[in-house]
Protein backbone atom coordinates (compact mmCIF):
# COMPACT_ATOMS: atom_id res chain seq x y z
CA UNK A 1 0.00 0.00 0.00
CA UNK A 2 1.36 3.58 -1.23
CA UNK A 3 2.44 6.06 1.43
CA UNK A 4 -0.46 8.41 0.18
CA UNK A 5 -2.89 5.85 1.09
CA UNK A 6 -1.90 4.85 4.66
CA UNK A 7 -1.79 8.63 5.62
CA UNK A 8 -5.61 8.41 4.51
CA UNK A 9 -6.00 5.38 6.85
CA UNK A 10 -4.45 6.75 9.45
CA UNK A 11 -6.02 10.58 9.55
CA UNK A 12 -10.02 8.05 10.31
CA UNK A 13 -11.00 8.72 13.55
CA UNK A 14 -11.92 4.65 14.62
CA UNK A 15 -15.25 3.79 15.80
CA UNK A 16 -16.66 2.34 18.83
CA UNK A 17 -16.62 -0.98 17.85
CA UNK A 18 -13.06 -0.83 15.86
CA UNK A 19 -12.21 0.35 19.29
CA UNK A 20 -13.51 -2.79 21.08
CA UNK A 21 -11.56 -4.86 18.04
CA UNK A 22 -8.50 -3.16 19.03
CA UNK A 23 -8.55 -3.96 22.72
CA UNK A 24 -8.94 -7.07 21.83
CA UNK A 25 -6.04 -7.47 19.48
CA UNK A 26 -4.16 -5.87 22.55
CA UNK A 27 -5.58 -8.66 24.58
CA UNK A 28 -4.62 -11.84 22.52
CA UNK A 29 -0.83 -10.19 21.18
CA UNK A 30 0.25 -9.36 24.79
CA UNK A 31 0.85 -12.03 26.37
CA UNK A 32 2.94 -13.37 23.21
CA UNK A 33 4.87 -10.43 23.71
CA UNK A 34 5.80 -10.69 27.77
CA UNK A 35 6.62 -14.51 27.46
CA UNK A 36 10.22 -13.22 27.31
CA UNK A 37 9.85 -11.83 30.79
CA UNK A 38 8.50 -15.03 32.48
CA UNK A 39 9.99 -17.83 30.55
CA UNK A 40 12.75 -19.78 31.86
CA UNK A 41 14.41 -20.29 28.61
CA UNK A 42 14.77 -17.14 28.48
CA UNK A 43 16.49 -16.39 32.03
CA UNK A 44 19.01 -19.21 30.78
CA UNK A 45 19.84 -16.61 28.33
CA UNK A 46 20.17 -14.30 30.41
CA UNK A 47 21.93 -15.94 32.87
CA UNK A 48 24.17 -16.98 30.84
CA UNK A 49 25.31 -13.60 29.62
CA UNK A 50 25.92 -12.55 32.83
CA UNK A 51 22.33 -11.10 34.53
CA UNK A 52 20.67 -12.25 37.76
CA UNK A 53 17.54 -14.32 37.34
CA UNK A 54 16.50 -14.59 41.18
CA UNK A 55 13.84 -12.41 40.17
CA UNK A 56 12.66 -10.99 36.52
CA UNK A 57 13.95 -7.07 36.97
CA UNK A 58 17.92 -8.20 36.24
CA UNK A 59 17.01 -9.10 32.94
CA UNK A 60 13.76 -7.45 32.38
CA UNK A 61 15.13 -3.70 31.69
CA UNK A 62 18.18 -4.75 29.39
CA UNK A 63 16.13 -7.45 27.80
CA UNK A 64 13.60 -5.02 27.37
CA UNK A 65 15.71 -1.61 27.03
CA UNK A 66 18.03 -3.52 24.32
CA UNK A 67 16.57 -2.44 20.93
CA UNK A 68 17.30 1.72 22.09
CA UNK A 69 21.27 0.79 22.08
CA UNK A 70 23.88 1.55 25.12
CA UNK A 71 21.37 4.17 26.69
CA UNK A 72 21.75 5.39 30.49
CA UNK A 73 18.93 4.99 33.14
CA UNK A 74 17.77 8.24 32.23
CA UNK A 75 16.61 7.42 28.77
CA UNK A 76 15.40 3.84 29.79
CA UNK A 77 13.67 5.83 33.06
CA UNK A 78 11.63 8.56 30.28
CA UNK A 79 10.52 5.26 28.25
CA UNK A 80 9.14 3.11 30.45
CA UNK A 81 7.68 6.20 32.58
CA UNK A 82 6.47 4.01 35.47
CA UNK A 83 9.23 2.86 37.13
CA UNK A 84 11.17 4.67 39.42
CA UNK A 85 14.03 6.23 38.37
CA UNK A 86 16.20 4.94 41.32
CA UNK A 87 15.07 1.40 40.09
CA UNK A 88 15.86 1.52 36.74
CA UNK A 89 19.23 2.88 37.76
CA UNK A 90 19.65 -0.12 39.68
CA UNK A 91 19.18 -2.04 37.20
CA UNK A 92 20.65 -0.54 34.00
CA UNK A 93 23.79 1.56 35.58
CA UNK A 94 25.29 -1.98 34.82
CA UNK A 95 23.40 -3.30 32.19
CA UNK A 96 25.71 -2.55 29.11
CA UNK A 97 29.03 -3.45 31.45
CA UNK A 98 27.32 -7.15 31.57
CA UNK A 99 26.73 -7.86 27.62
CA UNK A 100 26.39 -5.57 24.60
CA UNK A 101 22.71 -4.41 23.84
CA UNK A 102 23.35 -6.42 20.43
CA UNK A 103 24.08 -9.43 22.68
CA UNK A 104 21.26 -8.94 24.36
CA UNK A 105 18.83 -8.80 21.35
CA UNK A 106 20.35 -12.01 20.15
CA UNK A 107 19.81 -14.05 23.69
CA UNK A 108 16.30 -12.92 23.38
CA UNK A 109 15.42 -14.39 20.22
CA UNK A 110 17.10 -17.34 21.55
CA UNK A 111 15.16 -17.54 24.24
CA UNK A 112 12.09 -16.61 22.81
CA UNK A 113 12.33 -19.47 19.84
CA UNK A 114 13.20 -21.97 22.79
CA UNK A 115 10.17 -20.89 24.94
CA UNK A 116 7.83 -20.85 21.97
CA UNK A 117 8.70 -24.63 21.10
CA UNK A 118 8.33 -25.49 24.72
CA UNK A 119 4.82 -24.04 24.44
CA UNK A 120 3.60 -24.47 21.81
CA UNK A 121 5.06 -28.34 20.53
CA UNK A 122 4.24 -29.44 16.96
CA UNK A 123 1.85 -25.68 15.79
CA UNK A 124 4.95 -24.39 15.57
CA UNK A 125 5.54 -25.51 12.20
CA UNK A 126 1.89 -24.78 11.58
CA UNK A 127 0.05 -22.90 8.35
CA UNK A 128 -2.23 -21.09 10.91
CA UNK A 129 1.09 -20.23 13.06
CA UNK A 130 2.56 -18.94 9.81
CA UNK A 131 -0.45 -17.24 8.57
CA UNK A 132 -0.81 -15.18 11.84
CA UNK A 133 2.66 -14.21 11.75
CA UNK A 134 2.66 -12.45 8.04
CA UNK A 135 -0.96 -11.25 9.23
CA UNK A 136 0.54 -9.83 12.57
CA UNK A 137 4.26 -8.62 10.66
CA UNK A 138 2.00 -6.70 7.87
CA UNK A 139 0.41 -4.49 10.82
CA UNK A 140 3.36 -4.19 12.78
CA UNK A 141 5.27 -3.19 9.49
CA UNK A 142 2.16 -0.05 9.88
CA UNK A 143 2.58 1.34 12.56
CA UNK A 144 3.38 5.36 13.10
CA UNK A 145 6.29 6.00 14.53
CA UNK A 146 6.18 9.21 15.57
CA UNK A 147 6.95 10.20 19.04
CA UNK A 148 7.13 6.17 19.81
CA UNK A 149 11.26 5.49 20.94
CA UNK A 150 9.89 1.87 21.87
CA UNK A 151 7.81 0.77 18.85
CA UNK A 152 10.54 2.66 16.26
CA UNK A 153 13.71 0.94 18.30
CA UNK A 154 12.06 -2.28 17.39
CA UNK A 155 11.02 -2.11 14.39
CA UNK A 156 14.35 -1.29 13.42
CA UNK A 157 15.40 -4.70 14.23
CA UNK A 158 15.78 -7.40 11.17
CA UNK A 159 13.45 -9.33 11.07
CA UNK A 160 13.91 -13.30 11.96
CA UNK A 161 12.92 -16.05 9.49
CA UNK A 162 11.31 -18.63 11.04
CA UNK A 163 7.73 -17.38 11.50
CA UNK A 164 6.93 -18.01 15.05
CA UNK A 165 9.86 -15.20 15.71
CA UNK A 166 8.59 -12.86 13.30
CA UNK A 167 4.93 -13.38 15.48
CA UNK A 168 6.96 -12.51 18.37
CA UNK A 169 8.62 -9.45 17.01
CA UNK A 170 5.36 -8.15 15.55
CA UNK A 171 3.47 -9.04 18.83
CA UNK A 172 6.48 -6.88 20.43
CA UNK A 173 6.32 -3.88 17.75
CA UNK A 174 2.69 -3.68 18.04
CA UNK A 175 2.61 -3.42 21.81
CA UNK A 176 5.43 -1.26 22.10
CA UNK A 177 3.35 0.89 19.66
CA UNK A 178 0.32 0.53 22.04
CA UNK A 179 2.76 1.43 25.36
CA UNK A 180 3.78 4.38 24.01
CA UNK A 181 0.45 5.84 23.07
CA UNK A 182 -0.73 4.77 26.07
CA UNK A 183 2.19 7.25 27.80
CA UNK A 184 1.11 9.93 25.53
CA UNK A 185 -2.28 9.64 26.59
CA UNK A 186 -1.18 9.82 30.19
CA UNK A 187 0.43 13.06 29.99
CA UNK A 188 -2.78 14.49 28.06
CA UNK A 189 -4.44 12.97 31.44
CA UNK A 190 -1.70 14.92 33.79
CA UNK A 191 -1.11 11.54 35.43
CA UNK A 192 2.59 11.69 36.30
CA UNK A 193 4.66 8.29 36.70
CA UNK A 194 3.44 7.35 40.04
CA UNK A 195 -0.14 9.17 39.60
CA UNK A 196 -0.23 7.00 36.73
CA UNK A 197 0.28 3.84 38.96
CA UNK A 198 -2.30 5.18 41.65
CA UNK A 199 -4.91 5.83 39.78
CA UNK A 200 -4.83 2.44 38.00
CA UNK A 201 -4.68 0.55 41.30
CA UNK A 202 -7.76 2.88 42.53
CA UNK A 203 -10.03 0.99 39.97
CA UNK A 204 -8.87 -2.29 40.85
CA UNK A 205 -6.87 -2.50 38.16
CA UNK A 206 -4.26 -4.96 40.74
CA UNK A 207 -3.50 -4.49 43.91
CA UNK A 208 -1.43 -1.73 45.77
CA UNK A 209 1.22 -4.29 46.51
CA UNK A 210 1.29 -5.13 42.47
CA UNK A 211 1.79 -1.70 41.69
CA UNK A 212 4.26 -0.79 44.23
CA UNK A 213 7.01 -3.35 42.92
CA UNK A 214 7.77 -0.80 40.54
CA UNK A 215 9.96 1.17 43.23
CA UNK A 216 8.40 3.90 44.27
CA UNK A 217 9.28 4.74 48.07
CA UNK A 218 6.01 4.99 50.58
CA UNK A 219 6.41 8.77 51.04
CA UNK A 220 5.66 8.79 47.06
CA UNK A 221 3.09 6.79 46.92
CA UNK A 222 1.51 8.53 49.92
CA UNK A 223 2.37 12.27 47.80
CA UNK A 224 0.62 10.75 44.68
CA UNK A 225 -2.43 9.71 46.10
CA UNK A 226 -2.84 13.18 47.95
CA UNK A 227 -2.42 14.94 44.79
CA UNK A 228 -5.54 12.69 43.29
CA UNK A 229 -7.75 12.98 46.08
CA UNK A 230 -6.97 16.93 45.88
CA UNK A 231 -7.87 16.74 41.65
CA UNK A 232 -10.87 14.80 42.98
CA UNK A 233 -9.67 11.20 41.40
CA UNK A 234 -9.84 9.49 44.13
CA UNK A 235 -10.95 9.68 47.71
CA UNK A 236 -9.51 9.36 51.39
CA UNK A 237 -9.97 5.34 50.99
CA UNK A 238 -7.40 5.40 47.55
CA UNK A 239 -10.66 4.58 45.79
CA UNK A 240 -11.57 5.73 42.34
CA UNK A 241 -14.00 8.38 42.21
CA UNK A 242 -16.50 8.78 39.43
CA UNK A 243 -14.21 11.52 37.83
CA UNK A 244 -11.37 9.04 38.03
CA UNK A 245 -12.82 6.40 36.76
CA UNK A 246 -14.19 8.32 34.00
CA UNK A 247 -10.61 10.13 33.58
CA UNK A 248 -9.13 6.64 33.42
CA UNK A 249 -12.11 5.15 31.01
CA UNK A 250 -10.74 8.41 28.56
CA UNK A 251 -6.92 7.40 28.99
CA UNK A 252 -7.62 3.80 27.94
CA UNK A 253 -10.32 5.54 24.95
CA UNK A 254 -7.13 7.69 23.98
CA UNK A 255 -4.52 4.60 24.18
CA UNK A 256 -7.05 3.04 21.53
CA UNK A 257 -7.01 5.29 19.32
CA UNK A 258 -3.79 6.05 19.36
CA UNK A 259 -3.19 2.27 18.79
CA UNK A 260 -5.43 1.89 15.70
CA UNK A 261 -3.58 2.58 12.93
CA UNK A 262 -1.88 -0.69 11.90
CA UNK A 263 -5.45 -2.00 12.34
CA UNK A 264 -6.67 0.08 9.66
CA UNK A 265 -4.29 -0.53 7.62
CA UNK A 266 -4.83 -4.19 7.53
CA UNK A 267 -8.53 -3.90 7.14
CA UNK A 268 -11.13 -5.57 9.15
CA UNK A 269 -11.35 -8.83 7.38
CA UNK A 270 -7.78 -9.53 7.93
CA UNK A 271 -8.18 -7.99 11.33
CA UNK A 272 -10.80 -10.39 12.18
CA UNK A 273 -8.75 -13.18 10.46
CA UNK A 274 -5.81 -12.68 12.82
CA UNK A 275 -7.57 -12.28 16.06
CA UNK A 276 -9.24 -16.18 15.41
CA UNK A 277 -5.93 -17.26 14.27
CA UNK A 278 -4.40 -16.11 17.14
CA UNK A 279 -6.87 -17.96 19.69
CA UNK A 280 -5.66 -21.25 20.20
CA UNK A 281 -1.48 -19.82 20.39
CA UNK A 282 -2.95 -17.36 23.32
CA UNK A 283 -4.84 -20.10 25.24
CA UNK A 284 -1.42 -21.86 25.25
CA UNK A 285 0.78 -19.43 26.74
CA UNK A 286 -1.93 -19.03 29.08
CA UNK A 287 -2.17 -22.30 29.56
CA UNK A 288 1.48 -22.43 30.20
CA UNK A 289 1.52 -20.93 33.43
CA UNK A 290 4.56 -18.69 32.91
CA UNK A 291 2.80 -15.35 33.23
CA UNK A 292 1.39 -14.26 36.63
CA UNK A 293 -2.24 -13.95 37.30
CA UNK A 294 -2.39 -10.66 38.42
CA UNK A 295 -0.30 -7.86 36.10
CA UNK A 296 -0.49 -4.10 36.49
CA UNK A 297 -1.69 -4.21 32.82
CA UNK A 298 -5.61 -4.02 33.85
CA UNK A 299 -6.50 -6.54 31.24
CA UNK A 300 -10.22 -6.76 31.54
CA UNK A 301 -10.47 -4.38 34.28
CA UNK A 302 -11.03 -1.24 32.55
Amino acid sequence: MSDSVRGVETTKSPATGELSRVRQLWHLLEPLHAVLYYAPEVFEEAAALGYGTEERWPSYFPLRAAPLGPVGSGRVTSAFYSFSPRMVAEHMDSAWSTATPDAVLKARLRGIDRAYRAIFGDRIDSPELAEAAALARCAAEAVNLEGRPLAAANAESAWPAEPHLQLWQAATILREHRGDGHLAALLVAGLDPVESLVSFAAIGAASVQRFESRGWSAEEWTAARERLVARGVIDDRGTATRAGRDLRQEVERRTDQLAATPWQFLGRTDTDRLADLLGEFWVAVLGSGLLPSESTLGIGKV
